[in-house]
């Protein structure tokens, strides 16, 4: 049964707001703007339905069940106490600044409450001898106890006392607690309380039933265990868990079905492009390298679409493992595109393999959002003809006019920075309007391969530099196939990692002219372009100005994101012949940057990085036979997380070790990139603490996909309610 909308109660107003609206005068000609309804501000926290709002599941929770004497609640220890008084005095006062001070006493004693910001209705509403009942932290003041914006309401003599635990919801702007509160418990009056899992399941799964889990986490009774409410270890969070893990597996291993069911263009030739490549390459793949392409080329082969995630630590050597995917596909007469998510990645990508491939007769096409209109169309119609065999560029691969001929191989780098619905864009350029497949024949034509159906996808090949811990992978992709590199290329030489205090700065710019010196070259990164009180942090352009003066003998180059594409790549290219000795930098040189005379960095303001970022950023010296440093420069005093990530840092250099630690310090949702993804990131469940729920929700969903396809779709659509399709890629 689909679930009803929200009918949730309707807005408050203050009768501040309603006496604004009526002196407000029109203004001619001004047209007023849209203003967004509840309902608006409850789809953008992804609450549509009944069964949304149910699954909304409070963060914490108040105590609003029980009254503490005023004299009491001065001793909860910075904890939060509900008092209950009559106003005794009201008075605005403008000294430090205007704020609202009301005084309430009951038998034991007297507090102030204190309002920064307030209406002209909330002084009317503290008349002397009105009943308060108010609940906040108590300070201890100049003028004794006091509340500073305590939630209140105004109640009469006996009043009851709520019997259950004030769930507080994660909120949106606009949206009041109250206004949440009434829209969910109107919805847990409708929907249907049906549980998807049978009670043998139940049972042997040592679950409770949905229902009661579900009203227990929106109502808790006052004696429940808050240690275990709080903690999410209360059988009723377990059950939650449990059935978000589910719904997660149930969709990943039916997407991994679907797309098996579904035609690719086989690509079965390792023909000459291919033999050659390998020959012309100026060193010899590492074992790693050759096993994973031996993973790809046999999924290559296959008749339904590859959806492969290739893992390499920084400088295993994804690039060349890419290429050679490329050539098969291109061998076997088809198309292969590359998508990266920055113009200079891109254009790394395009000059590294254009240098390997063009020597022996590929057409490599590029194409990106700042190419004049005339380039485009060329670049357009040698994709459209057929004639590129290969195409690298940006997100305006996935834009209108870009057709593909025969577009056999999809490969995205950096996958986790484009949305989901660009990937699935770029993966529907095999398709074709006319029920063509990625071939570019119809059914039944010569070429076409045996059961296939009317419409194929290309292959995917997406690529990370950021490792995903096992049990990370094992959750998020468990409809991909992972191939790790996991050793590096000979000769590479173990990067020193060191943190240094920016009062040493000074010593720091020493060592960096000693360095260039000696012949070597050296990264500066910058977090910002543009000053920023807020942060105060170093700007790029300042830092290039400072070390210009500072080392006049030296050549100083800036690079940015504000710089035009072939500005930046005149600094680049002078850069990577030695002309430039010290490069000024912010992120765009985070990846793809391959300098191997390079092997000093210093980071500016490094406590303001993540700790994949920290690594990329590291993983751009070591790339030669110099031994490598990197100077982590921070600003005291540095919270708890970042001397976290800096002490990471410092202690390894294993990409995966560092993944994991940063799994630890910024969870699942975050360390994936979910905002840009799109992805259905796990509320509920922590990876670390609940793998063991991770193997049982793994387990039955197998069995239930293979026995029960009733309780496979009752499941999926209580939990993701028709957002399956962005697990899809």
């Amino acid at each position: 049964m689909p679930d009803s909308k929200p009918t949730p109660a309707a807005p408050e107003k203050s009768p501040d707001q309603a006496k604004a609206k009526a002196d407000e005068k029109p203004k001619a000609k001004a047209k007023p703007k849209p203003k967004a309804t509840n309902e608006s501000k409850l789809a953008k926290l992804g609450l549509r339905s009944d069964m949304d709002l149910v699954l909304h599941l409070p963060m914490r929770y108040e105590d609003e069940t029980q009254i503490r004497p005023i004299s009491d609640a001065g001793f909860m220890g910075g904890n939060a106490a509900q008092v209950e008084g009559l106003v005794t005095d009201c008075d605005i006062q403008y000294r430090p600044r205007r704020q609202l001070v009301v005084t309430i006493a009951d038998d034991s004693g007297s507090l102030v409450m204190r309002f920064l910001n307030f209406y002209g209705s909330q002084v009317k509403q503290f008349a002397v001898g009105v009943r308060i009942r108010a609940r906040g932290e108590i300070r201890h003041g100049f003028f004794g106890a006091e509340m500073v914006h305590p939630t209140y309401k105004v109640v009469e003599e006996g009043d009851p006392l709520p019997d259950s635990l004030t769930p507080v919801y994660p909120a949106g702007e606009g949206l009041s607690q109250s206004y949440l509160r009434k829209a969910i418990s109107n919805a847990l009056k409708r929907v249907d309380w049906r549980d998807t899992l049978s009670p043998a399941l139940l049972d042997s799964l040592q679950l409770q039933g949905f229902e009661p889990s579900v009203k227990l986490l929106h109502n808790p009774p006052p004696d429940v265990d808050e240690h275990a409410l709080m903690e999410r270890t209360h059988p009723a969070w377990t059950r939650m868990k449990f059935d978000e893990l589910l719904a997660q597996q149930l969709s990943l291993k039916r997407a991994q079905q679907a797309r098996r069911a579904k035609g690719a263009a086989a690509l079965p030739v390792v023909g000459t492009l291919s033999e050659a490549f390998l020959k012309a390459l100026p060193f010899q793949l590492t074992d790693a390298q050759q096993r994973v392409l031996a993973e790809i080329r046999a999924d290559l082969r296959e008749s339904f679409p590859m959806q492969r995630l290739l893992q390499g630590d920084v400088g295993s050597g994804k690039t060349v493992v890419a290429a050679l995917a490329a050539a098969q596909a291109i061998d076997s007469g088809f198309q292969a595109a590359l998508m990266a998510p920055t113009e200079i990645l891109a254009e790394q990508h395009f000059r590294k393999i254009a240098q390997w491939m063009e020597p022996l007769g590929v057409r490599v096409a590029w194409l990106t959002g700042s190419l004049k209109k005339k380039e485009k169309e060329a670049a357009q119609a040698m994709i459209g003809s057929g004639e590129a065999h290969l195409v690298i560029g940006t997100h305006a691969l996935i834009q209108e006019g870009v057709e593909f001929t025969r577009l056999g191989l999809v490969i995205v780098d950096e996958q986790h920075r484009f949305g989901v619905g660009q990937r699935l864009a770029l993966r529907n350029k095999g398709l074709d309007a006319k029920g063509l497949d990625a071939a570019g024949v119809g059914p039944g034509n010569a070429g076409r391969n045996a059961g296939q159906g009317d419409q194929t996808v290309p292959h995917q090949l997406m690529m990370s530099a950021t490792p995903i811990p096992r049990t990370l992978a094992m959750t998020y992709y468990a409809d991909l196939e992972v191939s790790v590199i996991d050793q590096l290329p000979p000769g590479r030489t173990p990067i020193v990692t060191r943190v240094i205090d920016q009062n040493r700065r000074e010593e720091v710019i020493e060592r960096v002219h000693a360095a260039a010196l000696e012949g070597r070259q050296v990264y500066w990164v910058c977090p910002l372009i543009e000053e920023s009180e807020a942060l105060q942090l170093q700007t790029a352009t300042d830092t290039h100005a400072a070390l210009s003066a500072a080392l006049p003998d030296l050549r100083v180059g800036l690079v940015h994101g504000r710089m035009k594409p072939a500005e930046k790549q005149v600094v680049m290219d002078a850069f990577t012949r030695a002309e430039v000795h010290v490069l000024v930098a912010t992120t765009v040189i985070e990846v793809g940057v391959d300098v191997p005379n390079a092997s000093l960095m210093v980071i500016e303001h490094a406590e303001r990085f993540g700790l994949s970022q920290l690594h990329q950023l590291r993983g751009r010296v070591g790339r030669g036979s110099a031994a490598s440093i990197c100077l982590l420069l921070y600003q005291s005093p540095v919270g708890q997380v970042a001397k976290q990530r800096l002490m990471t840092m410092r202690e390894t250099t294993d990409g995966f070790e560092i993944a994991r630690r940063d799994l630890e310090i910024r969870g699942p949702g975050e360390f994936l990139g979910a905002r840009q993804s799109g992805e259905a990131m796990l509320r509920f469940a922590d990876l670390e603490r609940d793998q063991w729920l991770v193997d049982k929700a793994r387990g039955l969903a197998q069995m239930l996909l293979q026995n029960d396809p009733a309780t496979v779709e009752a499941h999926l659509a209580r939990w993701l309610g028709g957002r399956e399709e962005f697990l899809k890629v």
